[in-house]
């Protein structure tokens, strides 16, 4: 396991943090559109937007080391994201890269990189949720089109998105349910698309239904080969479970609430002074560690060339559980001011900290729910019968 880092590569971490004094100056408006519109310019121009993707396909063709400390230094800078396509460019393109047809990287990478479209990823159903194998949602070749019947569910972004990674069943009796399964890339202005938002407990809809009702989808829009869906799959959401860089951004929330406890009471007396506040904030940087510990491990797989598989769930069920609890535990500090939401001039922070607690499914459910990676490390890691 590696814990520092060469001279190279902090010579890589002085450039970033050059580069974000130069152009992320203190009181940047983030949210501004043409900071951002020139802040997205920018990083486009450096290519660390697809930083590890490959230099033929657009992508910057950097190190995973490099792209953990690029990530880095952005998160403890709170900087914009890099690049406007997030689930394009968190596992619809790292997809391509790999599963991809010459004709499908020339046609949706460049997109992607520009964040010209969205993307959404239709993988969860109705009665099956998280358990992706069991998918009923058909795909039926006639000809050079796939047509597809089915529904999807808590398919995030689903409302704005234009186009969709869609997994169908094209083999109704396979062997295994893993098998069988092929992946798909709809337009979602194809005829026979329905969408539905679904209001959440803050009021907003970042999740949808989608509704297929004969979809016609052309057979070279169909992302490897056909029944290879699950691994396709796999490969996509085991790259969104390895970054450590995700680590930074919970430590980031951390040093947030425990500003939040400085400027509160508990008790008429500061709520860091609390032996209780303080023993949950001391719990939170322990698991915030063994994340962080763990995800050195899976870099280290990486740089050894092995692949990344089922022990990626354990950081994912680990954050799931952190963004509920120390959701509660902001809650918690703000005492009766903790009921006023964003608009209430009542609201500390502008409200961020309800808006917080009331969104975890987004987090919590996103890539898959905690019981099913609790599944997944139970069976693969641990070996125990299968549930």
């Amino acid at each position: 396991m590696h814990f520092n880092f060469n001279e190279e590569e902090e010579k890589f971490r002085d450039e970033v943090r050059a580069f974000l004094d130069e152009n992320l100056p203190e009181g940047a408006d983030r949210h501004d559109p043409v900071f951002l519109m020139e802040w997205n310019a920018k990083v486009r121009e450096k290519r660390w937007v697809g930083f590890s993707w490959p230099k033929e396909v657009g992508g910057g063709g950097g190190g995973i080391v490099e792209q953990v400390i690029l990530k880095e230094e952005m998160a403890k800078r709170r900087a914009p994201a890099l690049g406007t396509c997030f689930m394009g460019l968190a596992w619809v393109g790292p997809s391509i890269v790999q599963y991809g047809t010459e004709e499908q990287k020339e046609r949706f990478i460049p997109d992607i990189l520009d964040g010209k479209y969205q993307w959404c990823t239709g993988y969860s159903e109705p009665d099956y949720g998280s358990d992706l194998a069991s998918l009923q949602c058909k795909g039926v070749l006639e000809g050079d089109e796939y047509v597809v019947n089915g529904q999807k569910i808590w398919t995030s972004l689903a409302m704005w998105a234009e186009w969709i990674i869609l997994l169908v069943r094209t083999d109704p009796k396979p062997a295994v349910k893993h098998d069988g399964i092929t992946c798909l890339l709809v337009k979602m202005d194809s005829p026979g698309i329905e969408r539905r938002p679904i209001q959440n407990m803050s009021g907003g809809s970042m999740f949808a239904e989608v509704f297929f009702n004969d979809v016609r989808v052309p057979v070279n829009n169909r992302l490897g080969a056909e029944g290879q869906g699950w691994q396709v799959t796999i490969s996509a959401l085991a790259n969104e479970r390895s970054g450590i860089a995700e680590v930074t951004g919970m430590i980031r929330k951390l040093e947030e609430l425990k500003e939040l406890a400085r400027k509160t009471n508990k008790n008429g007396r500061p709520a860091t002074e609390d032996t209780r506040v303080r023993g949950r904030i001391a719990r939170f940087e322990a698991q915030i560690e063994a994340m962080r510990l763990n995800g050195m491990r899976y870099l280290t797989k990486q740089l050894k060339g092995e692949p990344l598989s089922s022990e990626t769930s354990v950081n994912k069920l680990h954050r799931a559980e952190l963004e509920v609890t120390m959701g509660d535990f902001a809650l918690d500090l703000l005492g009766s001011t903790g009921h006023y939401r964003a608009g209430s001039d009542a609201a500390v922070d502008g409200g961020k900290w309800q808006t917080g607690a009331l969104n975890w499914p987004d987090v919590v459910i996103g890539g898959g729910t905690p019981n099913i990676q609790k599944n997944i490390i139970a069976e693969r890691i641990l070996g125990l019968p299968k549930d």
